[in-house]
This record gives C-alpha cells, structure tokens and sequence, in this order.
C-alpha cells in the first residue's frame, strides 16, 4: 500500500511541478500540496502505520497499544515530512533549483 501510494505520489508531484515551471507567474508553488498530492501522501502514511503497527504486534504488544502507538507516531512524522515539503517548495520558488541543490557545500 505505501509503495502503490509512492509512485502515486512521486507523478503527481513531477507533474504538478512541470507544470507550475511552465507558468509560475499564475501560482505559487505552495499550491502545489492539494488534495491529488494530499491523497497519495495520506495512502503512504497508512501504509507506514499498518506496517508499524504489525511490526509491534509481533512482539507481543496489544493490538490496540500498537496501533495508538502506531497512529500516534505517523502522524507526528508525515506532518512534520509535509511542512519540510512546504518549504522546499517555497525555497524552489524564490530561488530556483539551485537553492535547494544538495550536492554544493558552502564553506
């Protein structure tokens, strides 16, 4: 389930990318993150909570702790994960590519 909604995601986002690039002066790149990509990213994060879930059943923990437990902690990440995508999309649009290149280490 988390792997389908990856690629799922990973084309919306190209997509969704290729074409705010091909007309940036009509919207923000902020806009981006709407419902099409919401909808994969949601698909992802409750495949993480299955698999994290599962992952603790099998030690034994309750089922109900676990998925509490489970819930809990993906929600905790995919939002933090979604607001760090904002913000790459803010730095794309006021910088370009190269304000997010990875690869340049300014000493």
């Amino acid at each position: 389930m988390g792997i389908a909604s990856g690629l799922a995601f990973q084309a919306t986002l190209k997509e969704s990318l290729k074409s705010w690039s091909a007309n940036r002066t009509e919207k923000q790149a902020t806009e981006i993150q709407n419902f099409n990509l919401l909808l994969p990213f949601l698909g992802i994060c409750a495949g993480i909570c299955i698999f994290l879930a599962s992952g603790l059943n099998i030690f034994s923990i309750g089922l109900w702790f676990a998925y509490a437990f489970s819930i809990l902690v993906t929600i905790l990440i995919g939002g933090l994960i979604w607001s760090q995508l904002r913000t790459l999309l803010r730095q794309l649009q006021t910088g370009g590519s190269k304000a997010i290149d990875l690869d340049v280490f300014d000493i």
